[in-house]
């Protein structure tokens, strides 16, 4: 985690909401709960089907990357659309649980449990639909550790934070209430417009209404600036 120079003014909002972002996106370890077992077996046996899961995942991500539009736009190529969406990684989520695949995240994220416990962060299988691009980026060795999507989103939200800081940016404290509930709404969704502003939890607090009065002609930019930023 970045830490904010001690020459920069004082900000204990936004000091606040670091150390609460900090504490969310550690690493975490759940003593309670018990994983579902997708297969059972001695030690080896286990072993060699987790490395079929994994390799059955990465031959999909291979054959599948000119044809899914999720897979395309992690892989880079060129494509209508600049970031993921919702639909297309529910797409690829659906894609993938269907014959001759017949997986699940959850069966993969365990797999890699198995095999790279020491790169997987995170306790147990992640059921968040967005947690298959954390999958697909660790299975193309663009990431180095295996997280829930939302600990990526929360740490990206941090730096991006301190980067606005460091510009001169200043939130106040019901500005970043907004930002840090348009940070969880791109954790599971992917993305935010301003039609969201008008739903659950954003509706309760006013709407895309009290959005615009809070952030005045900033709105759009800051929406597009979290979208490109969190999600990327």
């Amino acid at each position: 985690m970045a830490s904010v120079p001690d020459n920069q003014p004082d900000n204990p909002a936004l000091r606040n909401k670091l150390v609460e972002l900090r504490m969310r996106s550690e690493q975490w370890i759940d003593t309670v709960s018990k994983d579902k077992t997708t297969f059972f077996g001695s030690t080896k046996e286990q072993e060699d089907h987790a490395r079929k899961v994994i390799m059955s995942f990465k031959q999909f991500i291979e054959q599948h990357k000119d044809e899914l539009a999720a897979l395309q736009i992690i892989y880079g190529k060129p494509y209508g659309q600049r970031h993921l969406t919702y639909d297309t990684i529910r797409e690829l989520a659906d894609a993938i649980k269907q014959p001759p695949v017949n997986l699940t995240r959850e069966v993969v994220w365990q797999a890699y449990e198995k095999l790279e416990r020491a790169r997987v962060r995170g306790a147990g299988p992640q059921t968040l639909l967005t947690n298959v691009v954390s999958l697909v980026r660790f299975a193309l060795g663009k990431v180095d550790f295996l997280e829930p999507f939302d600990a990526t989103v929360n740490r990206r939200f941090a730096v991006w934070l301190i980067q606005q800081q460091r510009a001169g940016r200043r939130f106040t404290v019901e500005q970043l209430e907004w930002l840090t509930m348009t940070k969880d709404h791109i954790a599971t969704s992917l993305e935010v417009s301003v039609d969201d502003l008008d739903l659950a939890p954003f509706r309760d607090r006013g709407g895309a209404v009290k959005a615009h009065k809070t952030f005045g002609k900033d709105l759009d930019k800051v929406l597009r600036e979290m979208n490109e930023v969190l999600a990327a």
